[in-house]
């Protein structure tokens, strides 16, 4: 019964977060009851599934730092990703965004980088680690890992403590410090909208992989970015890393993160 009542509470507080979300959109953001074990995920047909899902970005094939920008606004407009930037620099909210390479990989600093990367920056989102510290920390499991390696977030049980924000050492989670909802551009009615004291972050378009879909930023990056199963060595994921060299952020923390860097 106690189960029951909190399924149901669960459900009815992610309702409230935004009219017409659709029964698959739920499933994609309730997390788990369980105390342990990874949440449990039900999928139509047509979903795409992986052991771990892990991403490889090319960062040789971006031209310009202009070239970034579809990819970023394709993430912000699905996702209801509010435009805070131009009004409070401090309360930006950022799913996806670009830094430059010696601010994110702050541990492996090129001593002479080429041409290329002191003219393009990188694209920075959550790297959906193996091994999350912000799941660790979290009190309420508002943050939780699915079965297919995702690192999720139950806008519902946010209770806005930011626990998980000090213990991610990649700074890949916003805190709404006031309503979004004035701010964003054109609501995506697919996807709820947050409201202030919850925090928010990439989800690698769970939602999108549950119809079978790939993740927008995939979508848009002209083949710039690659997603797939790390589990699966078949998979272009670890085509691609069997053939090129690939760095990630922080590797030496244990987090492992699931997002490839090719330099």
């Amino acid at each position: 019964m106690e189960t029951s009542r909190r399924h149901f509470l669960k459900i009815a507080g992610i309702s409230a977060l935004g009219i017409g979300v659709s029964s698959p959109l739920i499933k994609a953001i309730a997390s788990p009851d369980s105390d342990h074990a990874p949440a449990k995920i039900v999928t139509g047909e047509n979903a795409l599934h992986a052991k771990q899902w892990a991403m490889v970005i090319d960062t040789r094939k971006f031209d310009s730092e202009e070239a970034l920008n579809p990819i970023i606004e394709a993430c912000h407009k699905i996702h209801n990703v509010p435009d805070l930037a131009q009004v409070q620099k401090r309360h930006e909210i950022k799913w996806i965004w670009k830094e430059e390479y010696n601010h994110i990989f702050s541990d492996q600093e090129i001593r002479f980088p080429s041409d290329h990367l002191k003219k393009v920056p990188l694209l920075v989102l959550c790297n959906h680690c193996e091994n999350p510290s912000c799941v660790r920390a979290c009190p309420t499991k508002a943050t939780f890992k699915n079965e297919n390696g995702i690192v999720m977030m139950d806008f519902h049980r946010c209770i806005g403590c930011r626990f998980c924000m000090a213990a991610c050492p990649y700074g890949s989670r916003s805190f709404n410090f006031r309503d979004p909802r004035p701010f964003i551009k054109e609501q995506n009615p697919k996807f709820p909208t947050r409201m202030k004291g919850v925090v928010e972050k990439c989800n690698f378009c769970n939602e999108r992989l549950m119809i079978g879909q790939k993740p927008a930023c995939v979508e848009a990056s002209n083949g710039a970015i690659a997603f797939g199963d790390l589990e699966d060595p078949n998979s272009e994921v670890r085509q691609l890393l069997k053939s090129n060299y690939t760095v990630r952020r922080k590797p030496g923390l244990g987090t492992s993160p699931a997002v490839y860097y090719i330099i």
